[in-house]
């Protein structure tokens, strides 16, 4: 059975060139029938897309040739292809890309601690934390 790769993808990370990358992104997208929905923004990219593999990694490599997406969050998972999740490809451009609606705060510069997810129970059941 064919099947159909989601992609779960965010950085932060400065662009200010951000509305530069909505249509050779869009084009890379639906070129290779790859279909969701990126947010981009001068703090960076988020989104969700699902297509085949060879569209996915179209999509990766479009932006792993381009530098600044090096730590890119980057997440897979497989679908049968008969259920299609999304049903066209958007790049929007906005403000945020998580909304914080907090004028000057930046999760690229100040970030809390990491947790390996086998720790996350312990952390939030921590009273000092």
């Amino acid at each position: 059975m064919n099947q159909l790769v989601v992609a779960a993808l965010y950085q932060f990370v400065e662009l200010p060139d951000y509305q530069a990358l909505r249509a050779p992104l869009l084009d890379t997208c639906m070129s290779h029938d790859v279909q969701g929905t990126l947010l981009l923004a001068e703090e960076g990219i988020n989104g969700t897309i699902a297509g085949p593999r060879e569209g996915i990694d179209a999509v990766r490599a479009w932006l792993d040739a381009d530098g600044r997406f090096n730590r890119l969050e980057y997440k897979e998972s497989l679908m049968d292809a008969d259920g299609i999740p999304f049903y066209r490809m958007k790049v929007k451009l906005k403000k945020e890309i998580v909304t914080l609606g907090v004028p000057g705060i930046s999760p690229k510069m100040k970030v809390g601690r990491y947790v390996q997810p086998e720790d996350w129970n312990a952390l939030i059941l921590d009273p000092e934390t």
